[in-house]
């Protein structure tokens, strides 16, 4: 106890190093200097920063539907918790809960407002829908209403053409690029058809998610950007039960959908290579289940190739720097995952957390 705050103490092999280290953790604060008196809660292992979620949406509950409370943003939130996440990207909620940015039980929080979608295109309820005219001023708004992004749903199935479809036209949404840029905040696009991912890859959006149309010329840009990518693979493999429903009305969008799904491993591998940035994210919210970031992580391993050390390193300490949430370097924030095994060797550990501290609070 120092100052009357309980000060814990873990000991085991620190990722991305290689040697054991110990770690002290008085309140919210790491110190690599002894503290005479620490609980050891840790001893053996390995000790990584706390997982994120670089997208997910606590303000959707199973089944598509905007939660009506923040209550229900909290419970969702700690399923994530208890699996090891304690850092979240919300890419884009209906319901706002900005006094959780703060939150000292919960995840430390990255959040867009509410997505931005085409009117009558895109999935009932969930998305503030513009046509061109007003979508620019939407942009401004929801840029006060996040914590540093904005959601632009970049394409969806137009019905009129049986495919999918950019979600306005080039200019437009390269203005509202700009617009958001200039309001100081980044932007997280959706997309899965091609013509859409390359109008917002040649906009700038910080980036991309899901991203199933880029092609190689694209990949280049984006690590010459340094354009994320948010695979969602977990997403990804929803799309064959998502053509399944479209093949009577819309055989075009279906074999489209189905093709996306089939070079979609082969897309992400190509990026990696590029060196784009690959951050994971679950999409969890509506059709998938919160708490399946190691999942995602061992999708983005056994599909698309990825070794596990980069994967680590893209859930971890990786994602924290992008996203602000810092580090266990010295004076960082006290949040930890500790696992039996070497995730480098053998993911699937990551579905198995001996210790989670959040905050220099042990959660398990």
């Amino acid at each position: 106890m120092t100052d009357g705050v309980a000060v814990l103490h873990v000991r085991g092999v620190v990722l991305p190093g290689d040697e054991v280290r110990d770690l002290w953790l008085t309140g919210d604060r790491v110190t690599y200097e002894p503290v005479p008196g620490a609980t050891t809660v840790a001893d053996g292992g390995y000790v990584i920063p706390g997982l994120v979620d670089a997208h997910c949406h606590i303000g959707i509950r199973r089944g598509g539907e905007p939660i009506s409370s923040v209550d229900e943003a909290r419970a969702l939130a700690m399923i994530d918790r208890d699996a090891g996440v304690l850092g979240i990207r919300d890419a884009g909620s209906p319901f706002p809960y900005p006094e959780l940015d703060e939150a000292d039980d919960l995840p430390r929080l990255a959040r867009a407002g509410r997505h931005l979608a085409p009117v009558r295109r895109y999935l009932r309820g969930i998305g503030e829908e513009h046509e061109a005219a007003t979508l620019v001023d939407a942009v401004k708004r929801q840029a006060a209403a996040g914590n540093g992004w904005v959601k632009l749903v970049g394409d969806w199935i137009e019905r009129s053409a049986g495919d999918l479809a950019p979600a306005w036209d080039e200019a437009t949404m390269k203005a509202a690029v700009a617009a958001a840029h200039a309001a100081g905040v980044r932007v997280a696009a959706h997309t899965f058809d091609e013509e859409a991912v390359r109008i917002l890859v040649e906009a700038g959006v910080d980036s991309v998610e899901h991203g199933t149309g880029l092609s190689v010329d694209l990949i280049g840009q984006m690590a010459a950007q340094g354009t994320v990518l948010i695979p969602t693979m977990i997403n990804i493999e929803t799309f064959e039960g998502i053509a399944a429903q479209a093949d009577g009305k819309f055989p075009g969008y279906a074999a489209h959908m189905r093709a996306l799904q089939r070079g979609f491993p082969d897309v992400v591998a190509a990026a990696h290579q590029a060196g784009v940035p690959i951050f994971v994210g679950t999409d969890a919210g509506g059709g998938i289940n919160h708490g399946l970031a190691a999942e995602e992580m061992i999708l983005l391993h056994e599909r698309a190739g990825i070794p596990a050390a980069d994967v680590i390193a893209s859930a971890s300490w990786k994602a924290r720097e992008w996203l602000g949430f810092g580090t266990l370097t010295e004076g960082g924030p006290a949040d930890l995952v500790v696992y039996p095994r070497d995730p480098r060797t053998d993911l699937t550990v990551v579905r198995e957390p001996a210790r989670i501290i959040l905050r220099g609070r042990v959660i398990l």
